[in-house]
This record gives C-alpha cells, structure tokens and sequence, in this order.
C-alpha cells in the first residue's frame, strides 16, 4: 500500500490572551515540558490507500476512509475490520463527492458530509438520515487530513452536528461582499434538519483587509466542549473562544498567536480569482486541527513551505521533471517543522510545545479517550499492506 496525505498546518506560539468582554490581558505562564508516551498501537491489514478518519474509544471503533476505493472502513481497536461500505454510488443514500472524512457521532452512527448534504450512517451502512445543505452547492474541493472531521456539540442536553458551512452566499472570494458575509461553521440541528451559520471573520481578521484569499488560507480548525467552541480559522494566528448563547456563538476570547517560522499568507488582488473556482494550496502554514485531551487543549502546527521554495518546486514540475520535482518537494517537506502547541483548557494558558515524533511525524492526528491516534508513515522503500496507528499519551515531565 503507498499512502499520500497531504497536510498543513501553523508553526506558532502563544504570547498574550486576550479577553473579549473584559479586554485584560493576561501574559502566558512558564513554559511546561510535555513529551509523547506511546502506549500501545493497532494494525490494519488492508491493501489500498487508507487513511485514519476517527476513532471511538467507548464503541472500541476505528474509521478510515480508503482513497483508493472510495470505501468507509470500520475496524475494533486490535486491528480486525468489522464492517466496508461505499456510498459513491447515484443512489438515494449517496453522500456525492465526499467534502469532510467519515467521524462518529455516536459509538454506533458515522457522520459523512457530502455534495449531496449531510449523512448518518449506521456501522453497516444503512441510511438513518439526510440533512440537505442550506443552498445547493456548485463545487467543492477538501483536504484530507488524519482525525478532522465533523464534531458534535451538546446544548442544552441536545446533541448537534457541528460542520464547516458550505454555503455559496451569491458570492465568490474575488468580491469584497464575500469576506462580509462568510461564516466559518453550521449548527445542524438532526431532527428538524435545520442549519444555523455562525462565527464570521471578526473586526480586524486578516481575511477583511481588502486582499482576497484561498480557501486553504481560512481553512477552519475547531473543537466543542461545554457549549464552548474553540476555533483557529488557517493561517490567520489567532484561538478563538465562542460561547453558545441561545443557539448563537459570542466571542468570549481571543488569543493573539506569535509564530515563529510561520510562513505568512499572502492576500491576492480580487481580480485573480474566478467565480466557481477553488482552489487549495498544501504548502501553506496553518492550523488544521484541535483537540482537547483531559485538561489541555492542543493545536497541531505545520509552519508551511517559503514562498520561494514553493515557486522553485512548480516551475520544476511544469517544466516536466516531475519525478525530481516530487523528490525535491518531499526534501523540502521533511524540513518544515511541525508540532504542537498545548494550552490549559480552562484558563487557556500557554503550557508549552512538542516537536512531531520521529515516527510518526505528520501533525495530522486523531483523539479520543485522552489519548491521541499517530499514524505511522507509509515505507518510501518497499509497498506495505497494512496501516499502523499509534496510541499517545501527552505526558508532563
């Protein structure tokens, strides 16, 4: 099996807090050192091109979605495949072209979005509903990352899907009205079907600056725990605290993020985009997941490729050294550095930062039951047929 994922993610570190409703300022406390504890690890057999989508600790489940066939696969935690399905097919029960990787809702629903809405799934496949996107959409496009996909939020002892929202708007990223009217995410009521947008780009976001923008540049990272959302929109460098008043999210927090490395997003002039055209670029640096793990939350980061380095790597491809161009590209991509920011959950403090383990580099990971899920990388040297998934404990020294 050859495995291709390609991920982005922010190099950052966090210097001040700052509280929306009262505006104190809170300096970061000393930095902690955390290091990874590999506890245990799951291997499944499978030739094709899989790659880890969630897991469920209580269901004792693991999802991966396999590119190669477009098939949702269910394992148990040693390893065993329980169950295979594809939805793909022109049937009523048919997410479309998929737009986010499989997760759980529950120890026994998987959660799809798709072109053609929103799904649940039972573990063996079977349609238990569909919820249609708010306005039809023209085209998508995704990045696949390890262990991102839709979350799940109680209120007021109700569960609800939490989505990135889709919506077109009447309006493209090549039009000032688009970063005006943009909502990053969808509350998705199950029941009723219904979808509530929320959380715009704020007073004084990078993406209202005049300038446009890919979508891989605000590319959503969140996470939900007490009707608390947490979110940190691409490259932008700032954690954003929400709480859920009312079925509304209120800007509670914002935490301005100094990034060492980064490699800055660079606006466009509007007049380069085209209507109906997206694009996502994968060297970029940005934050592309969040998790929260006992008392801490953590921010995967990958600081991006330089500019330069990037331009030199195209020109060689279209020059048509294709094969040296994905040589030099995957040189250039073991040198970015990657990591992890790691914050208190409750007073949202600076704690400290972890490099990516050796062997199991890509910041592209899963959690659940106060572990994180690392995929080992795929042999460049010989094909292998099977995946090896990695249980970590994030421990203080």
């Amino acid at each position: 099996m050859k495995k291709t994922v390609h991920y982005l993610f922010v190099s950052l570190l966090a210097s001040l807090i700052i509280s929306c409703s009262s505006e104190e300022k809170v300096e970061q406390t000393e930095e902690l050192t955390f290091e990874w504890e590999f506890v245990d690890s799951l291997d499944f057999e499978y030739l094709g091109n899989p790659i880890l989508a969630d897991i469920h600790m209580v269901g004792d489940k693991a999802v991966f979605y396999d590119f190669a066939s477009s098939n949702i696969l269910i394992t148990d935690l040693e390893g065993n495949l329980v169950s295979e399905f594809n939805k793909t097919e022109d049937t009523p029960d048919s997410y479309g072209f998929m737009m986010n990787l499989p997760g759980f809702f529950d120890q026994n629903q998987i959660s799809v979005m798709g072109m053609a809405g929103i799904f649940l799934y039972d573990l063996e496949g079977n349609m238990i509903t569909r919820i249609k996107h708010p306005e039809s959409i023209g085209g998508a496009a995704f990045m696949a990352l390890a262990g991102k996909s839709m979350e799940k939020i109680n209120l007021g002892g109700k569960d609800y899907i939490l989505s990135k929202s889709v919506r077109g708007r009447e309006t493209f990223p090549g039009e000032p009205r688009f970063y005006d009217l943009y909502r990053t995410l969808e509350l998705i009521d199950i029941e009723s079907g219904e979808s509530a947008e929320m959380i715009p780009f704020e007073e004084g976001s990078l993406f209202k600056n005049g300038l446009g923008y890919w979508e891989s540049d605000y590319m959503p990272a969140f996470e939900a725990k007490d009707e608390k959302i947490y979110i940190a929109m691409g490259g932008e460098g700032v954690l954003r605290v929400y709480d859920m008043e009312n079925g509304r999210a209120v800007l509670d927090t914002a935490i301005q993020l100094t990034i060492p490395n980064f490699q800055p997003i660079e606006g466009n002039d509007l007049s380069s985009f085209q209507e109906g055209s997206i694009t996502i670029e994968g060297g970029v640096a940005s934050i592309r997941n969040i998790h929260i793990v006992e008392d801490k939350l953590v921010l995967p980061y990958y600081a991006g490729m330089e500019a330069q380095k990037s331009q030199e790597l195209e020109e060689l491809w279209m020059s048509g050294a294709e094969e040296e161009a994905e040589l030099a590209y995957a040189e250039a991509e073991r040198e970015i550095p990657k990591g992890a920011l790691i914050f208190d959950l409750e007073t949202l403090a600076y704690l400290g930062r972890l490099d990516m383990p050796v062997k199991a580099p890509s910041p592209a990971f899963a959690s659940s039951g106060n572990f994180l899920w690392m995929e080992k990388p795929a042999s460049e040297e010989v094909e292998e047929d099977f995946v090896r998934i990695y249980q970590v404990k994030l421990v203080q020294k």
